[in-house]
């Protein structure tokens, strides 16, 4: 992977980390970086994963966005469920 194709990850990651945080319903009470670091990691393996099934190979491919914000969903909901669940014990 090039520079350039890292620093457009984390770039994209940063989205997919807003939007799957949009995509979960209610309030999550987690820090904004966490959210942010939850999109690159969803970024990353979304885009392992469309690779590996042959999609969005060249390009833009919006199949491989909804897979990656689908990710980044999920991540962010296991993370404030996780979370709310360890501050709401002390």
């Amino acid at each position: 992977m090039t520079v350039t194709g890292i620093i457009t990850a984390i770039v994209v990651g940063l989205i997919v980390g807003a939007l799957g945080r949009l995509v979960v319903p209610g309030r999550q009470n987690i820090a904004l970086w966490l959210t942010m670091l939850i999109g690159v990691v969803a970024a990353l393996l979304g885009t392992a994963l469309a690779r590996a099934a042959g999609i969005g190979t060249d390009g833009f491919s919006l199949l491989e966005l909804v897979i990656q914000v689908a990710l980044a969903a999920v991540g962010v909901a296991l993370v404030a469920g996780t979370y709310g669940r360890r501050r709401a014990v002390r």
